[in-house]
């Protein structure tokens, strides 16, 4: 059964955006992860430490429609560019694919995500894709979140964790580290 991780920048209150700002990120302090605050390198290891666990990655429709285009050229995400992608929508047609960024599937459900967990094969990671990952949270389908929490307080955003009335889901904590900066460093499993 392969394992399903959430990675994402998220502030203090729960809201996670790229790292930059974008598309869908028009609040007042989009873009807020590189504002305002010391770059301290060891605070992003994080990010470094996952390519070597990463055999795939998962998207949801927006976040491939703004990354698709950027990362398959960017230096930084090199490593990402022959991994196979799958994106989660059903709205996508199959036309819509970049090309030349390694084999990309489209998944039409939760369902999807579900049986494509029980096949061979390593850990899948989703980034950004908020909305994606709180439906494959409600459906208790993602073992591991990855996040690095910054000290800021939007008020504004989109949140990772959705309000519904679900069942609980319990996590133990894997790994953390605080930096000089305030960013803290939390990796958690989620207990089954």
């Amino acid at each position: 059964m392969r394992d399903l991780v959430y990675t994402g920048f998220m502030s203090l209150d729960g809201v996670v955006d790229s790292p930059g700002g974008g598309p869908g990120e028009e609040h007042r302090s989009g873009g807020w992860v590189f504002k305002d605050l010391e770059f301290v390198p060891e605070a992003w290891s994080l990010k470094g430490e996952e390519l070597a666990d990463t055999t795939a990655l998962m998207f949801g429709r927006r976040s491939y429609e703004a990354f698709a285009p950027v990362w398959p050229g960017s230096e930084d995400h090199a490593d990402y560019k022959e991994l196979p992608k799958y994106v989660v929508s059903s709205t996508l047609s199959d036309d819509a694919l970049v090309d030349g960024w390694g084999p990309t599937t489209i998944l039409r459900s939760t369902g999807d995500v579900a049986a494509l967990k029980q096949g061979e094969g390593g850990a899948i990671f989703i980034h950004g894709s908020a909305e994606l990952a709180r439906r494959l949270s409600d459906e208790g389908l993602i073992d591991q979140y990855n996040l690095l929490v910054f000290p800021v307080l939007l008020g504004a955003g989109k949140s990772l964790f959705g309000r519904a009335d679900r069942d609980k889901h319990m996590l133990t904590l894997r790994e953390s580290e605080s930096y000089s900066n305030g960013i803290i460093k939390l990796v958690y499993d989620v207990k089954r």
